[in-house]
């Protein structure tokens, strides 16, 4: 009996808590002050690894690029500013692949030493020996370069008659800062007619079936392509979104933060959905180097964790009068503006401006660029 009366007794205590304003609150405070565990931090720079519990999906885009790259002689383009998560996305989707049973192989032009954009027949041999290595086959490259056939028509020989011959499994090309090749006319329309025709020739040859390719990069194609001869107008288009709120809400969480409605509402005026730019904000108050308050005040400063960033698209802007000249005249104006047609597809592609209004003209991405372009440019 005296045990019942105890539990009885610790039972309504416990009721009488829950049902005391007083005391429930100081109950959640006491929580409150309880640590918690603090998530394992990545410095957010680069792609986001594979790993990363830091990767946010944006629906329905990362399930379609799975679904499309099952498919023989798949072609996915995705396109969109620098830093939005392109090949973050593109080593998902290759990652995919590979355990679907196919072999992947990454090539980022960035590697290519700039004497490489000089020649084609340069580029083609140093394509044709990346993605050899890549797959850890003998290069015999030499070999099929000693035919006086064309350029083209030799990395095609050595792709069908070698590569994908000689490996049983599908191949996929992840081909990324493919910009780079835009600035170089003279392999750029040879080049993406290759690609072209190798997508072309996989919807009837057995050995091309086998290809399939991702192809990345951050501005529009303003460079004269031939349309029955380009890779940009066929296969799987892909524009990556900025972060929703729910997503950028969701990264916050991942970062060991509950923010409130207020809070994230100001974040997301000032960073826009931009990952990076979330994820740079998220890591400095995730590990408590600096409050919101103070974020929100040093941002667009020297003294902002945004400084590299933003000192490097102002000596971007600053080397280019025209882009210069464009970007004062969007930060200038409360509403959106239309300016020249090359400098909209360029600042698009920085990650500047976005377009709103009529789908012409364009807006600062976010606050944080108004606020600082804006103190330099004198406005």
């Amino acid at each position: 009996m005296k045990w019942a009366t105890f539990i009885s007794g610790v039972a309504a205590i416990g009721y009488f808590c829950e049902k005391t304003p007083y005391i429930r609150e100081k109950i959640r405070k006491m929580r409150e002050k309880i640590p918690k565990k603090t998530p394992d931090f990545e410095p957010p720079e680069g792609q986001v690894p594979l790993d990363s519990p830091f990767y946010v999906e944006r629906p329905p885009i990362d399930s379609d690029c799975r679904k499309e790259i099952s498919r023989e002689n798949a072609l996915i383009r995705i396109k969109a500013p620098r830093q939005m998560g392109k090949t973050s996305l593109m080593t998902r989707v290759l990652h995919h692949a590979e355990t679907q049973g196919c072999r992947k192989v990454p090539v980022c032009f960035q590697q290519a030493d700039s004497e490489i954009f000089a020649d084609l027949n340069l580029f083609l041999l140093w394509f044709c020996e990346t993605v050899t290595y890549e797959l850890g086959l003998e290069n015999r490259v030499e070999t099929y370069w000693q035919s006086r056939s064309g350029k083209k028509v030799r990395a095609s020989n050595y792709f069908r008659e070698y590569l994908l011959t000689e490996i049983k499994e599908p191949l996929v090309l992840g081909l990324d800062e493919v910009d780079l090749i835009f600035q170089h006319e003279n392999i750029a329309n040879d080049f993406f007619a290759l690609l072209r025709a190798w997508h072309e020739r996989g919807k009837n040859e057995a050995a091309w079936k086998k290809l399939r390719m991702v192809i990345v990069h951050s501005q529009e194609v303003y460079i004269p392509l031939n349309i029955s001869q380009s890779p940009f107008n066929v296969g799987f288009p892909v524009e990556l979104p900025e972060l929703t709120r729910a997503q950028a809400n969701d990264l916050a969480k991942r970062h060991g933060m509950n923010l409130s409605p207020e809070s994230l509402e100001y974040l997301m005026r000032l960073l826009g959905g931009h990952p990076y730019l979330l994820r740079v904000a998220f890591y400095d108050l995730g590990r408590r180097r600096i409050s919101p308050k103070k974020l929100m005040k040093i941002a667009p400063t020297e003294q902002g964790p945004y400084a590299d960033h933003l000192r490097r698209h102002l000596g971007n802007l600053r080397d280019n009068r025209n882009l210069e000249a464009a970007m004062k005249q969007v930060i200038s104006s409360d509403r959106p503006v239309k300016i020249g047609e090359k400098e909209t597809f360029k600042l698009r592609s920085m990650g500047l401006v976005k377009f709103q209004g009529d789908g012409n003209s364009v807006v600062p991405l976010c606050d944080l660029y108004r606020r600082y372009f804006g103190e330099r440019f004198g406005n």
